[in-house]
Order: structure tokens, then C-alpha cells, then sequence
């Protein structure tokens, strides 16, 4: 949880401030990189009751809820903000009811939000003190000067993600997953391309990378989704060349002219809450003059500040994208842009590409195949959604400067392709070389890229990819199907165990910990291997097998689907020598690459003498609970006897000569 204490404030009757979102200027700035650094030094902090008479959440009028951007660019966001005044079911989840306002005997002066990050719902809380100029909001409010509901959520938004300045530029699609934990997905109308390539894209029928929007799709759904689009240049010169500006797309219309022919209207609502539009569908436009005089009123009147109108031959040509929102309904389910059917099953299994180990770049690359895998498994014919969501970079304001494809790339290409196998008859090498039954098709700069599909009953191999193998990032994987289904990690292979055919031995388990910042140093690749916890063990007699006297298993504590890179090697320690420094030291024998499971193995001969075996995780700082189990031959000197009949064994002896280590009993040594 994000919060702050309540602290005493004098006359305020100790009201709630804020110590993690001070008002200053390190919560509006980071790096004064945007052109909100102008108001440095002037901005004042004040609560709603300082700014007018009869501070509300929501005005009486929903018209005037709507968000109107201030100074800070974050278009984006506002539009994300519009698609919850449609679903009060997903406006009470990330603005939670009931919480005490200023005419409440039990208001403290703090507001909670929540806000969903990479699976999980995080509580953030604020103050309500709000930058102010000259006595009044400098960044977002509602149309309704005595409604704050706009600009307490952008404070907590900028809270959860550093500062005002970091939410100067963005993308609608990371709003709308960040307000509501569903899905987003961008669709493009610069290029509608030829008719042989659109008939490829309605084949792969895949609206992560579709060039054009068909909005039939979502005409059933328009009432509940989030719709936006997004121009580089507004009509009229009111925008900045070059700069992306956002509008959300409140509704559309299909309509008849006086001739009968049909007309599709879409209202366009601008954050900056005025209209920026000349087309014939203005007021007093020439297209009003083309229906039905009352029909024209009507629909006119739906128009708010900040609406326009244009059709849809006008919003096809002068947008360059539109993002839409997969809606959810009240039982939380998300529901199919493309079918509106509702999408009950839903899982989610974080991983993480590691450079050298499980990094393995696109299919360009031979590295492929050690890329992250994991299974689908379809029980029933059924429709699925997948999702493939980085874990972002950390964004710096000046960023902002960046056009078009250029911002996109401050997130690394990624991808994501699915295979139809028989799981039981596996062969990776030759799965990979035949054509995906579904895919992202593309590598692209996005935080999340979406597949969609129709599948039979079977099990799907599924490998999300960098386009450049070496890339480190953790992601997570999310599917909602309407059928049942259930997803699980495919683990890297431990090397085989040699099993033995003659004589007995001996297991001893050791437990251990790597503890971050202590005892968690990472692979032999960085310096910190030395802090790694050690074993100590012992070989005091020659093997009775050719070549197998030890074996080691290293099995960490953490659940299939939060499994980290282990490994371990084995050092010897020179004789007359109590302790060994690793540091630059070879080992005698190691298990490794690093590998993504429950467990390693490894089984080698040793010569005699003493020695430690070191695990590791592959990066530094990495907490987890291991054991170590060791396992030697025992030597057993067998004095032969002979049964006689009538007459009991006589024992003679049977002397065990267990060889064990003099520390078996203790825990690790640092």
C-alpha cells in the first residue's frame, strides 16, 4: 500500500498529509525536461475547500464530469478516464465509494485509488492538497468548477507513477489496462493498404497489427467499451505539429439522410474542452442540412463541451489510430472485441528473459528456442485471447520529445507466436520450424501486444520473444478464454541422473538461504559469486562406481510459477587449506546454464579430498530458500556367514564405515 501518516497541521484539525507526495516541486517535476517547467516557483498546493465554497466528488450533471486538460499533456490518460464514467462498476474499483468527503464529520483530508500494475490491484493514497495557479487547478479538473473526482485521481495517478511530469505524453492503451486490469488494443488507419492485404489480415484475423479498423466488430459493444483515436495534426492548426494528440469517442450513429442513404456519425470529445473541428458536420454545417430537421436537433443535442461531430468517411481519413478497450462486465469478465462474447477463464504466469540463459530473440535468430515457454491447454473448442505485457522501462519525461515510432521504442520489440503440438511427442527443434497456428505476426515497441484466436481442444506451445536476443525484461503472460482452459510454464530439462546399480549410500540434506544484499551473489559472471552461501563435504574413499561417487541435487522453495535460474558448481579446497576464497578459482565440476526449474542435478567422480559446492541464482539479489541434498557411496566390510539348518545366523559383524562431512549438521558458512 501507498500512504502517507496523518500528521497535525495546526488550524487544518489534522487533516492528512501526505510525507511520499509532498507538495513541492519533486511531485510535479522530475527532470524539467516538458513545458509544464515554466511553473516552477509559482505553483501553490490547496485543498478542494480552499478552492471553492461546496467541494464535490461528482456534479449532479453527468455532462460535467468530464475531464478538461489543463497544462500537463496527458491526453491520454483523460481519455482512459472517460471509459469509467460509462462503467460505474469500474470507476467504484479504482475510486472506491463511500470514502468521507469535506462536508463529513469523518473527513481527514485523504482520498484512496487503486490502480492495476503488471497482475495485481495497488492501493494508492493521497492527500488532497492540489497544484494550483493563481488560485485554481493548473493541471486537469471537471467541466464542473466544484467537481475534483478528475483531478484527485490524476494525483494519485501521477503518485503511482512518480510525477505530474511523468504522465506528460503516453499511450490510451496503458491507461485503460492501468484503470481497469483488463486488455487494449491499438488499431491503425493510416494505411488501409491494398485489397490482397487485407484479405491476409482477415485470414490471420489478428487485431494486434490489423491496418484497418473494422468497426463493425464493436458496434455492440459501443455503449460499454473505451474507444479513443489520436491525430498528429488537429484540423484548424489549434495543435502542435507533430505532437499526438488524444480524443476520446463518446459515440457513434448510424443514420438515414432525406435520400435514404445511410450515414455513420461518430461524437468526438477533445480533452481541451473546446471544439477543434471545420468539417460539415459542425454547428451549422452543411451535413446537418442533409436529415431530417428534428433528427439533426436531436443529435446535436447530445454534443457536450468539447464534442464535435464528423462521419465516418471524415474519421477514417484525418485519424491516424483508434485504441480500444476490451470492456468488462459486472461480474468482472472480460468480453471479445470481435464476438462480445464473454471471456470467463482467465490466468496469468509471470517470466523473465535473461541474457545468456532465456533470452533467445526472435525467429531470425538460432537462439530462439531458449526463449520462456509455456503450455495452453484448450479443453473445448473456444475463443482466446492472449496477452504478452512487459514490465516497462522507467520513463523519463523528456521522452515526451520523441515522435511517433521513436516513443514507442522506449519499450522493447516483443512478440509472441503459438504452436499446436502433441505434448506428449514434443520435438522443439522440429516445432519450430514449421509455421505458427497463431501469432502476433510482428515484433513491436509495446508494453503489451494481444493475439487473438478461435482454437480446438489440445495443448498450444506458446513463446513470447525480444526481438533482440540479450534483452532483459520481465513479463507476464495473461489468457482469457471462453472455454475452459488452464496455462502452465514448460520447465528447462535437469541434466539426466545417472542411476547406480551396486551398493548403498548415504544422503545428507543442507538448507539454505540466499538473502539479498547478503547472500545472494549471483552466477560466477558477476563479482558478488563469493557472498553465495557454501557447503562444505568431504571424499574419503575411491569411487565404487566408474566415474559417479557424488551426487548433488539443489531444489529452491518457490512455486512453479515464480521459479528463479539456479545453478551450482563445486570448488576444491587445497590441502592443509581450512577455507578457500572462490573468488577467481575454477570449479572442479558445476551444474550448469542456470536453469528455470524446481531443481538441478549433477553426478561426477571426485578425487579425494575436501571440497564446496556453491549454488547460486543467475543474477545477483535474487531471495530464495534452497536445500542441498549430497549423496556418497557407502563402504560396508561384509564378514561372510553361513545359515545352517535348524540353527540361527550367527552375526559376526557387519560394520558400516559411513563417511560423513564434520559440518553435515550445520548450515552455511559465509
Amino acid at each position: 500500500m501507498r500512504a502517507g501518516k496523518r500528521t497535525a497541521c495546526g488550524d487544518g484539525g489534522g487533516l492528512f498529509e501526505d510525507p511520499d507526495f509532498p507538495p513541492d516541486d519533486s511531485s510535479v517535476f522530475t527532470d524539467g525536461s516538458t513545458p509544464i517547467s515554466r511553473l516552477q516557483g509559482h505553483i501553490v498546493w490547496l485543498r478542494p475547500q480552499e478552492i471553492c465554497q461546496s467541494p464535490v466528488v461528482f456534479p449532479d450533471n453527468i455532462r460535467l464530469s468530464h475531464a478538461k486538460q489543463g497544462l500537463l499533456g496527458d491526453c491520454w490518460f483523460l481519455c482512459a478516464c472517460s471509459a469509467l464514467l460509462k462503467n460505474r462498476h469500474l470507476l467504484d474499483k479504482v475510486f472506491p465509494p463511500h470514502q468521507p468527503l469535506w462536508s463529513d464529520s469523518k473527513y481527514r483530508g485523504s482520498f484512496h485509488f487503486r490502480f492495476w500494475e503488471t497482475g495485481h490491484w495497488t492501493e494508492v493514497t493521497i492527500d488532497d492538497r492540489l497544484p494550483c495557479v493563481d488560485s485554481a487547478l493548473c493541471f486537469s479538473r471537471c467541466h464542473a468548477p466544484s467537481a475534483f473526482w478528475v483531478a484527485l485521481l490524476e494525483k494519485a495517478y501521477a503518485k503511482h507513477r512518480g510525477s505530474y511530469e511523468q504522465l506528460w505524453a503516453g499511450q490510451v492503451s496503458e491507461a485503460i489496462v492501468d484503470l481497469t486490469g483488463g486488455l487494449a488494443e491499438c488499431w491503425s488507419l493510416s494505411h488501409f493498404g491494398s485489397e490482397e492485404e487485407e484479405e491476409e489480415e482477415e485470414h490471420h484475423h489478428n487485431g494486434a497489427t490489423r491496418k484497418r479498423l473494422k468497426l463493425d466488430f464493436i458496434c455492440t459493444l459501443r455503449a460499454t467499451c473505451a474507444l479513443s483515436c489520436s491525430t498528429q495534426s488537429i484540423p484548424g492548426g489549434d495543435g502542435v505539429p507533430g505532437q499526438h494528440h488524444a480524443m476520446a469517442v463518446m459515440e457513434w450513429l448510424d443514420v438515414k439522410t432525406l435520400t435514404g442513404s445511410p450515414v455513420r456519425l461518430f461524437r468526438v470529445r477533445n480533452p481541451w474542452g473546446r471544439c477543434c473541428w471545420g468539417g460539415a458536420w459542425t454547428e451549422g454545417g452543411a451535413g446537418w442540412r442533409s436529415l431530417d430537421s428534428a433528427d439533426a436537433l436531436d443529435i446535436q443535442a447530445k454534443a457536450a463541451q468539447g464534442d464535435f461531430w464528423l462521419e465516418e468517411s471524415e474519421f477514417l481519413s484525418h485519424f491516424d489510430d483508434v485504441t480500444v478497450g476490451y470492456p468488462i462486465n459486472e461480474e468482472g469478465h472480460l468480453q471479445s472485441i470481435y464476438t462480445g462474447n464473454p471471456l470467463p477463464h482467465r490466468h496469468h504466469l509471470p517470466g523473465r528473459w535473461v541474457k545468456g540463459l532465456s533470452s533467445g530473440g526472435s525467429r531470425n535468430s538460432s537462439s530462439y528456442g531458449t526463449n520462456p515457454k509455456f503450455w495452453l491447454n484448450m479443453r473445448e473448442n473456444g475463443e482466446v485471447v492472449v496477452s504478452l505485457l512487459q514490465h516497462g522501462k522507467p520513463r523519463r519525461p523528456s521522452d515526451a520529445a520523441l515522435k511517433g515510432d521513436a516513443r514507442r521504442r522506449r519499450d522493447r520489440a516483443i512478440a509472441l507466436h503459438m504452436w499446436k503440438v502433441d505434448e506428449k511427442r514434443l520435438n522443439l527443434s522440429r516445432t519450430l520450424n514449421k509455421p505458427p497456428r497463431a501469432s502476433t505476426r510482428c515484433h513491436a515497441h509495446q508494453r503489451e501486444v494481444v493475439l487473438h484466436e478461435r482454437l480446438e481442444p489440445g495443448h498450444y506451445l506458446m513463446i513470447p520473444s525480444t526481438y533482440q536476443s540479450g534483452a532483459e525484461a520481465r513479463f507476464l503472460i495473461r489468457v482469457f478464454s471462453s472455454s475452459t482452459s488452464s496455462v502452465s510454464a514448460l520447465k528447462r530439462p535437469a541434466p539426466p541422473l545417472p542411476l547406480p546399480t551396486d551398493g548403498e549410500w548415504e544422503t545428507n540434506h543442507f538448507r539454505g538461504s540466499w538473502v539479498e544484499g547478503r547472500s545472494a551473489g549471483g552466477s560466477r559472471n558477476f563479482p558478488s559469486h563469493a557472498q553465495n552461501p557454501r557447503f562444505p563435504f568431504t571424499v574419503c574413499d575411491e569411487p565404487i562406481l566408474p566415474g559417479l561417487n557424488v551426487k548433488v541435487n539443489l531444489s529452491q522453495s518457490r512455486s512453479q510459477s515464480d521459479l528463479l535460474p539456479i545453478g551450482f558448481h563445486i570448488y576444491k579446497i587445497p590441502a592443509r587449506k581450512q577455507s578457500l576464497s572462490i573468488a577467481g578459482e575454477d570449479p572442479v565440476a558445476s551444474c550448469v546454464p542456470h536453469c528455470y526449474t524446481q531443481d538441478v542435478s549433477l553426478s561426477c567422480t571426485l578425487p579425494l579430498g575436501a571440497y564446496l559446492i556453491v549454488p547460486s541464482t543467475y543474477q545477483p539479489n535474487c531471495a530464495a530458500d534452497f536445500t542441498i541434498s549430497l549423496a556418497r557411496p557407502i563402504h560396508r566390510r561384509v564378514v561372510k556367514s553361513q545359515e545352517k539348518l535348524g540353527r540361527a545366523i550367527q552375526e559376526v559383524s557387519h560394520i558400516s564405515m559411513m563417511q560423513s562431512s564434520p559440518l553435515a549438521s550445520s548450515s552455511l558458512l559465509h
